[in-house]
């Protein structure tokens, strides 16, 4: 029979062991980091931030929320749209309030070009999703490009375009540093090519309306109009314009960058885009055991009516990088050595195989694809292929 005295023992001896246990369990409890992440989250550009969110939730899904014994703690922040007072502040607080380690993200040149303003004096690195001015990164030391620049894309296309016949082309390209960009680069690489440019005009990033420069397009009696638009307002002005005025039925052909049939676009634009070519660095059907994956993912938690598009990818890419510089740093983020350890970094991508450069920027697969209608879905296929790009748009060797 067992003595009061010996339970009473029992339970003193059990007491004194229960802080020991508890703290054993608290220690084994994963290091929480915070990761910012920056994105459209409201109004016209909420569609950005629901895509990121699906894209991230597919890579968690297969790769947890822990990595090197670190908490993925994400810190979301709304960009609001091309609004860089908004995101420098953002920015300020993100590293000095809530003491983020790295940021994720970004959506406009504009926002990337804010955020490098105060990384550059906290040396806080930042793996960019979307900015696609190439000298963003010639003043941002901690700045990571894993988007595309729109040389890398335009360069490449003007080729493309003289070898298929195009010989005489009207530009319209949007009057900010991307359109500004992609309108020079293809156009020298085009007219370098032996093409002859007729006529271009640059409306304006916000509210647009394309009926008098399509019109101006038209009085040029071009073979092909060429065109960047961001994803967003501009491809269904611009459509809407380029049907009223009968420049489709004339045989005038459209050859544009990939945000004019961004897949999200495909519900708003309709059959209106059938036929057309653009070039980019990804797209929904492109041919990967991993891309289906993504894809197949990326609809498990995707809202109704979003599809995974290059904001998508890219979102799915930088936490890979995430992830990698993780374990690399035992769960550590030390600015100088996330760096280092990201350039010269390569794996498979959705989109393809991917590399950053010792310039930080992304070096690619550029797609040459032409819309058609799959299984009864818009989509943009891939009709051909530029290997291994680089942000100049240049062809390198893989390293």
């Amino acid at each position: 029979m067992i003595s009061r005295r010996s339970v009473l023992r029992y339970s003193v001896a059990a007491a004194a062991a229960a802080p020991a246990f508890s703290t054993i369990v608290r220690a084994a409890e994963p290091t929480p980091i915070n990761v910012g992440f920056l994105n459209g989250y409201s109004g016209p550009f909420a569609i950005n931030g629901q895509e990121s969110d699906a894209a991230i939730q597919a890579y968690m899904k297969r790769h947890g929320d822990v990595v090197a014994g670190r908490k993925i703690v994400l810190l979301k922040r709304d960009t609001t749209g091309p609004n860089p007072d908004v995101v420098h502040r953002v920015v300020q607080e993100l590293i000095s309030r809530d003491k983020v380690e790295i940021i994720l993200g970004l959506d406009y040149t504009p926002n990337a070009m804010a955020t490098g303003v105060v990384t550059n004096q906290t040396k806080t690195p930042v793996l960019v999703v979307n900015a696609a001015t190439t000298k963003i990164l010639d003043t941002a030391q901690y700045l990571v490009r894993f988007g595309f620049t729109t040389s890398q894309v335009g360069v490449p296309y003007g080729r493309w375009a003289v070898k298929q016949g195009y010989k005489k082309m009207f530009l319209i390209y949007t009057d900010y540093g991307p359109g500004l960009e992609a309108g020079a680069s293809f156009g020298k690489s085009f007219t370098d090519s032996g093409g002859t440019i007729v006529g271009e005009v640059k409306p304006p990033l916000r509210s647009p309306d394309y009926s008098a420069y399509v019109q101006r397009a038209k009085d040029s009696n071009p073979q092909a109009i060429f065109i960047f638009a961001p994803a967003g307002e501009h491809p269904q002005a611009f459509l809407k314009a380029y049907q009223d005025s009968g420049l489709k039925e004339a045989g005038v052909k459209i050859l544009a960058t990939g945000d004019l049939t961004d897949e999200n676009q495909f519900d708003a634009l309709g059959e209106g885009t059938l036929g057309m070519i653009t070039v980019f660095h990804y797209n929904e059907s492109h041919n990967s055991a991993l891309n289906q994956m993504f894809v197949k993912d990326f609809y498990e938690f995707a809202p109704p009516h979003t599809r995974p598009d290059f904001g998508g990818c890219c979102t799915y890419d930088v936490f890979e990088a995430l992830y990698r510089v993780l374990q690399a740093q035992d769960g550590k983020i030390d600015p100088d050595k996330t760096i280092a350890l990201l350039k010269g970094i390569k794996f498979e991508s959705p989109r393809g195989p991917i590399e950053i450069d010792q310039n930080r920027d992304i070096v690619q697969n550029v797609y040459i694809r032409e819309v058609r209608k799959v299984d009864g879905k818009l989509q943009n296929v891939e009709i051909d292929v530029i290997p291994h790009v680089d942000d100049h748009g240049e062809e390198v060797k893989a390293s």
